[in-house]
């Protein structure tokens, strides 16, 4: 027969209580409780902020910071030192002249091209150039080496200025050199020239711009189309007659053509 060891309560006494374990708080049921790390974190920055506000506040204001002015002096250049190259000048252009001073001797010019003669000039310093039909026709000289120098205005081996104008009477290649260089004709004025002879465009040159002018071949009718290779044969009214605003009647033929 067995017997029940645990003690009964006594009349009048308490209820014994079973042991409890260690550890437990009396009335609470032994609970695991699991925090989330980041949810725990924040409780215990809550807990710890106002374990810190708690007491005596103290309040602080900042002092505004004071303006700073900043001065710059401008530094002054430094000298160059001593073993510091100096900048090397630009190369000036040499001259192509052969005298470089204010006078120069004049070369002779006969019987050279026109352009060798005016390439000479140049070289010696003269740069005042010009030229004319030493025939007297009025030709232009529109292609230099197309023509022979039989005069200049300065004789040659005279010293002058580089600034003095040269002046080439000349012709063709193929025509020969005149005994005398013919001057271009001088305007007329108010008296009619003596165009015989002359070509038809230096006759015309002579006159006043708005004096009418015809002409007309005296051979064979044909059109005067190139003015400079005609040669006036006639004029209307004559040499030495006043013009006042008379038209002017001209016959040519070419020049190496007669005259009827």
């Amino acid at each position: 027969m067995s017997w029940n060891t645990q003690a009964q309560p006594q009349w009048g006494q308490p209820p014994v209580q079973p042991p409890k374990p260690q550890g437990s708080r009396p009335g609470w049921a032994q609970k695991r409780v699991v925090i989330p790390s980041a949810v725990g974190l924040f409780f215990i920055g809550v807990i710890i902020g106002s374990a810190g506000s708690s007491g005596t506040e103290t309040t602080s204001r900042a002092k505004p910071e004071p303006r700073v002015t900043v001065t710059v002096t401008a530094q002054p250049k430094q000298a160059a030192k001593p073993d510091d190259k100096p900048a090397e000048p630009k190369e000036k252009a040499k001259p192509t002249a052969e005298d470089t001073g204010e006078e120069a001797s004049v070369p002779n010019f006969l019987g050279m091209g026109l352009q060798s003669a005016q390439d000479t000039a140049q070289a010696k310093g003269f740069y005042g150039l010009s030229s004319h039909d030493s025939l007297g026709r009025d030709r232009l000289q529109a292609l230099d080496r197309n023509w022979k120098v039989c005069s200049q205005n300065i004789k040659a081996g005279k010293t002058v200025p580089t600034e003095t104008k040269l002046d080439f009477g000349t012709v063709k290649l193929e025509e020969d050199c005149p005994a005398k260089d013919e001057k271009p004709l001088e305007a007329a004025g108010s008296k009619m020239p003596n165009l015989a002879g002359k070509s038809v465009k230096a006759a015309r040159g002579s006159l006043d711009s708005g004096t009418s002018v015809t002409v007309t071949d005296a051979a064979e009718g044909r059109m005067v189309l190139m003015e400079s290779n005609w040669k006036v044969c006639t004029q209307t009214p004559g040499p030495g007659t006043k013009l006042n605003g008379r038209p002017v009647e001209i016959t040519a033929v070419k020049f190496e053509e007669n005259c009827p």
